[in-house]
């Protein structure tokens, strides 16, 4: 897989509120069912983090939640288990929402391990997503305090976990972010040397312009790197 460079400005991009209005508006004009989306996003996030590892014998612990977030980071888990990785789940929270849960049982039946691991060579972060609120949870900032200590690739999907825009808050520190759709002014906050990659989730060139921002040029690349 590529992944092509691109330049995309903080005035180009969309505060989570506004992207929040875009997302709404694509599921509900275009017939854009959410599993649909969390397939989309899982399917990417997959193909990030087997492009920043050779080894099929990585160990890939992702981080789970009980929400949407969750559900395209079971996607990534199932994609990544049926093409040969060695994948366990950190199930952070209770998982009875209807579409994570179907996607965790899909999951699971690919090959991916509840049991988790102390020492993984990835750690994937897809506990919340861009609705999160803080402060987080005390068993869930533990979760991510080992994260960070841990010797390994951190790669976030959308948001980081607990980053809200202030750095000095604790959050999910990732080496690589894999934000979706859009690019979101709270990821120009981050400390200096995050990657920040941008996902095509498949939603029309028209509702971007309604927004205001142009389409990344996704034709060339499902996998965009902002430079």
């Amino acid at each position: 897989m590529s992944i092509k460079e691109i330049s995309i400005p903080q005035s180009n991009a969309l505060d989570l509120s506004r992207f929040k209005e875009m997302d709404y508006y694509a599921v509900e004009n275009y017939e854009l069912p959410i599993e649909l989306m969390m397939e989309n996003a899982g399917l990417q996030l997959a193909n990030l983090i087997a492009h920043s590892t050779e080894d099929f014998k990585a160990k890939i612990l992702i981080g789970i939640g009980n929400g949407n977030n969750g559900g395209g980071g079971l996607v990534a888990a199932r994609r990544l288990a049926a093409w040969g990785y060695n994948v366990y789940l950190d199930l952070f929270t209770d998982i009875n929402k209807e579409l994570p849960k179907r996607q965790l049982e899909r999951a699971i039946k690919f090959g991916a391990q509840t049991n988790v691991i102390k020492e993984p060579d990835i750690w994937v972060d897809a506990y919340l997503g861009f609705s999160q609120k803080l402060p987080l949870r005390p068993n869930l900032l533990d979760t991510i305090n080992k994260a960070n200590r841990c010797n390994c690739q951190r790669i976030s999907l959308d948001i980081p976990t607990g980053f809200l825009g202030d750095p000095s808050t604790p959050f999910f520190q990732a080496q690589k972010v894999l934000t979706l759709a859009a690019p979101k002014k709270i990821l120009y906050h981050l400390p200096d040397g995050t990657e920040i990659f941008i996902a095509d989730l498949g939603i029309p060139k028209e509702v971007y312009g309604r927004f205001g921002i142009e389409i990344p040029p996704f034709e060339s690349s499902n996998i965009l790197k902002i430079m």
